[in-house]
């Protein structure tokens, strides 16, 4: 351009440096003869520089907010954007992404191969000057690089990399008909802040899901343990076929169920999850951990009452009631503690409680499944069993880390949880 003043690519940095969009404008005179309209089917050229226009493309009011609830809840966010990457860069950081946010440009993507790209993207907070078919690339890459991708998009040449993305999210509000056809999930509404709750959603039924796998298998595991030790220190099997289902009903039914609808409701684990991610911060090693730990409780309170059964004035059948009594108690004792604000699990954890002490307490039901109403001092007994077996769930962790410390080969065995940063989870 002809007139093009010195400081014009200082000016066009620094307004792109404030998060404005750029468009030079330029203009060159016909000639005579000459027509408009082959002028433009013509190389551009003899144009006169008459200024910068800088546009500002506003974010909504909610987008903060939106980038710091996905953040919290443990999603990071990348910005896939036509801008200038100084532009992109400062609307990110307006919007609540970090100073060095991590800036890649489409030419970066468009110059590397598969395996550069998904290194190059591991870590970005921003890519900019990405063409429409460029975003595909990107989530492929994200994928190739592990991550779980998580794509919003409202075009239509959204379309293919919504639906390659692990969970692809359409807006029905504004959005083209390829880009919700090609979604997994779909706003219906304008308010994107409606993902941030979906997530913490899905992070509570993933908990409760867990949390229920955990009653059960757990539960049985103790069971099993303590049958397994019962024959080989008594010589029969402590608990008969009737009593194990019963054990079944008053444990792995409506506690478990109220369980598996029930929010966690614990700030606590909500935060220790903010950085983990999605799907593997309550599976995996956690639910291995918390599925022994419920066994190893579930044996140890079922052993004490019935050793304590076996070594006080009574007969067999009375150290066998102690133990399946001591079985429920201390898995609806774990159950209530897990969800000790719900409601929900409370009456049926009382309820199952209740009737189990209803059913040993009545001479006929009682005898029907091999037991016998308890006294005063069995009554003890078993409450002692289920405080002790409850106070060594408490300390598994300590003799975890002290099993790691002093026999690291047998550590390694062990889905021990440890401690430091967590790297984040899904991306989109």
């Amino acid at each position: 351009c002809a007139g093009l003043p010195a400081h014009t690519a200082e000016v066009a940095r620094r307004l792109a440096g404030d998060g404005l969009r750029i468009i030079a404008v330029a203009r060159r005179t016909l000639a005579k003869g000459e027509k408009a309209a082959d002028v433009l089917e013509q190389p551009p050229s003899g144009l006169e520089f008459t200024g910068l226009l800088a546009l500002a493309d506003v974010a909504r009011e909610t987008s903060p907010a939106l980038v710091r609830g996905l953040r919290e809840a443990g999603v990071r966010p990348v910005v896939l954007t036509g801008d200038h990457p100084q532009t992109a860069r400062a609307i990110a950081v307006d919007l609540g992404w970090p100073e060095d946010a991590v800036v890649v440009t489409g030419d970066e993507l468009a110059a590397a191969d598969r395996t550069a790209r998904s290194r190059m993207l591991r870590d970005a907070d921003v890519v900019a000057r990405v063409a429409p078919e460029q975003k595909l690339q990107v989530v492929e890459s994200l994928r190739d690089a592990g991550r779980v991708v998580g794509m919003v998009g409202d075009g239509a040449n959204d379309a293919a990399a919504i639906r390659a993305a692990d969970i692809g999210v359409g807006i029905s509000a504004r959005g083209s008909a390829a880009a919700r056809n090609a979604a997994d999930l779909v706003v219906t509404g304008d308010d994107l802040l409606v993902l941030v709750e979906a997530v913490r959603e899905g992070r509570a039924l993933w908990h409760s899901v867990a949390d229920a796998i955990a009653i059960l298998i757990g539960g049985n595991a103790g069971e099993v343990g303590f049958g397994i030790l019962g024959t080989v220190l008594g010589g029969a099997a402590p608990l008969s076929t009737r009593q194990m289902l019963l054990v079944n009903l008053f444990t792995d039914l409506f506690p478990a169920m109220a369980v598996a609808v029930t929010k966690t409701g614990d700030p606590e684990q909500e935060e220790a999850d903010a950085g983990a991610p999605l799907g593997t911060a309550v599976l995996g090693e956690p639910l291995l951990r918390q599925i022994r730990h419920r066994a190893l409780t579930t044996a140890l309170g079922a052993t004490a009452a019935w050793l304590l059964g076996r070594f006080t004035p009574g007969t067999e059948r009375r150290s066998t009631t102690m133990a399946l009594c001591a079985v429920v108690g201390t898995q609806l004792a774990q159950t209530l503690a897990d969800r000790r604000d719900s409601r929900l699990v409370q009456v049926t954890s009382l309820g199952s409680a209740a009737a189990l002490v209803a059913l040993v307490m009545t001479p006929g039901a009682s005898r029907l499944f091999g037991c016998t109403p308890l006294g005063p001092v069995a009554w003890t007994g078993v409450a002692a069993a289920i405080a002790l077996a409850l106070a060594g769930q408490r300390a598994l962790p300590g003799v975890e880390d002290a099993i790691a410390r002093y026999w690291p080969k047998v550590a390694e065995r062990l889905p021990v949880e440890k401690s430091g940063a967590v790297p984040q989870g899904a991306r989109g």
